[in-house]
């Protein structure tokens, strides 16, 4: 007599607004604060919207819908997800897998970067030149070398992120996952908010203000300003690397999943607006204060967080709490995404080798958070984690997210079955529009934003690192992360893990 096993207890979010808050607290990361302000300002400023929210409607939203269908209704991690369609798109799910490997090993460095920017915006460690102490005295960054030489200021509060990340990550979807979103939204939302209306009263915000969002409408008629708008929405949204597919595995058969995903979408994208009016705000007074002009001061992504923040928090009234202001929100926004990265990895191992939540978690974070401070709480991190970042997300999310609409639509044609299945319950009924959208223009856009990305990588080494540097922790991680999908889909699943999606929430155990 056989005896059959027990399905796993996957886990499962407690309710649509517990979901929502865990998958904007997924969207809202690090992109948000310090990308969007300074893309969009490239890209036309107030002309930008325009490109910005078509991208969001055709592009962005359609995609995050695909994520929301493949996961709620196969019931699984992103591997089984796919398998579950076809055993030959299980491949899909590993590389999303491997993508999420990639990024959470140097997320977390950034996350005690800024945590260790709270403490210096009391004292303005910095001082007077604070890309000086940014990259030297904090970082000691190598020169284009690769050491293993390890910087305590950035180790010890490294440390400290993966204790709490692997505690979070062990309590499980609701307890772990849903209860830290609900807490770390509105907190993120309230801080932020109050750093807008801080950075809006400082001398110059107007003229900052006028800057970000003057149009420039000729800036439309250039292709790379489209494409850094549809950039912008993937990289910001979480989708196509199975954060959404993930999460929408543990909601309810019966909940209203397209109306979902438009709250979350322009959520997302309210933050960003908000994010800009705050940050050019900023930069407006720091402009004046400096005497230069807007344009010379405008910065993104590390350099805006961690030089000019710092000459602005330097010489603004309270400059001290807007800096304890801003790098909390870049820690609290960091930290839900971090949580979602890691679960797409714990998810595809509990459902590959049908284990307990405690020991899945372990076996993720205890060695990817050995990687992690080994290698970018190093002199040699910040060089690492710029490489790998740039390639990973073009050459990883983007190509993947462009491979599972090609095998979703076309492969195994499950797009209008998908469309029926998220119109039974939604709220927005998904027609003919977003069929064609997934199957064909989507797909088509994404292909032309790889071709430029391609096309740039290959003719101007990024940010003049060696080339050897490139292929190794670039073009080399990227092609790792297809070849370790591709590997970790050979090995059969359990005879007790079900290849077929359960068709009743019951069977899926809480």
């Amino acid at each position: 007599m056989t005896v059959s096993k027990a399905p796993i207890d996957r886990g499962r979010f407690s309710n649509k607004t517990v979901f929502i808050m865990a998958a904007i607290g997924s969207a809202v990361g690090l992109g948000n604060i310090w990308r969007f302000p300074y893309v969009a300002y490239e890209g036309g400023g107030g002309a930008f919207i325009l490109p910005y929210l078509i991208a969001l409607l055709v592009a962005g939203i359609p995609l995050l819908l695909l994520d929301y269908a493949v996961g709620h209704s196969q019931r699984g991690s992103a591997p089984l997800s796919f398998a579950r369609l076809s055993r030959k798109l299980e491949f899909i799910g590993w590389w999303q897998v491997s993508i999420c490997v990639v990024i959470a090993v140097y997320y977390a460095a950034i996350l005690a970067w800024s945590s260790q920017y709270i403490g210096f915006s009391f004292t303005q460690a910095w001082g007077d030149d604070p890309e000086a102490f940014f990259f030297g005295e904090f970082l000691r960054a190598a020169d284009n070398t690769i050491t293993l030489d390890f910087v305590p200021a950035v180790l010890i509060p490294m440390v400290i992120i993966w204790l709490v990340t692997i505690v979070v990550m062990a309590l499980g979807v609701q307890r772990g996952i849903g209860a830290t979103a609900v807490i770390f939204i509105p907190v993120l939302l309230v801080a932020f908010g109050v750093l807008v209306v801080q950075a809006l009263t400082l001398p110059g915000a107007i003229d900052g203000l006028q800057t970000l969002f003057a149009p420039n409408w000729a800036a439309l008629a250039d292709p790379a300003v489209w494409a850094s708008a549809f950039g912008q929405i993937f990289f910001s949204l979480s989708v196509g690397f199975g954060i959404m597919i993930t999460y929408a595995s543990y909601v309810g058969r019966k909940i209203d999943m397209t109306g979902s995903a438009f709250v979350v979408g322009f959520a997302n994208s309210g933050f960003e607006l908000l994010a800009g009016i705050g940050v050019f705000s900023a930069l407006g007074f720091l402009a004046q204060a400096s005497g230069a002009a807007v344009a010379d001061v405008v910065a993104g992504g590390i350099g805006l967080a961690f030089v000019a923040f710092p000459a602005i928090i330097s010489q603004a009234p309270f400059g001290a709490l807007l800096g304890v202001l801003f790098f909390t929100s870049l820690v609290l926004a960091g930290f839900t995404s971090l949580v979602s990265i890691l679960e797409v990895v714990i998810s595809a191992v509990r459902d590959k080798l049908e284990l307990g939540r405690l020991r899945a978690t372990l076996i993720v974070t205890v060695p990817l958070a050995t990687m992690s401070i080994l290698l970018f709480s190093t002199t040699s991190g910040i060089l690492v984690l710029d490489i790998a970042d740039y390639f990973i997300n073009r050459f990883g999310i983007l190509l993947a997210a462009f491979v599972a609409m090609l095998a979703v639509g076309w492969g195994v044609r499950r797009v209008p079955a998908f469309a029926e299945h998220m119109s039974r319950f939604g709220s927005i009924r998904l027609g003919r529009w977003w069929v064609v959208l997934i199957m064909v223009i989507t797909p088509v856009l994404l292909l032309l934003m790889l071709v430029l990305e391609m096309i740039t990588a290959i003719s101007t080494p990024y940010e003049g690192y060696p080339t050897w540097m490139l292929g190794i922790f670039g073009w080399g991680v990227a092609g790792a992360a297809l070849a370790a999908g591709v590997l970790l889909s050979i090995p059969k699943w359990k005879a007790t893990t079900p290849l077929e999606a359960p068709e009743h929430d019951e069977e899926v155990v809480r």
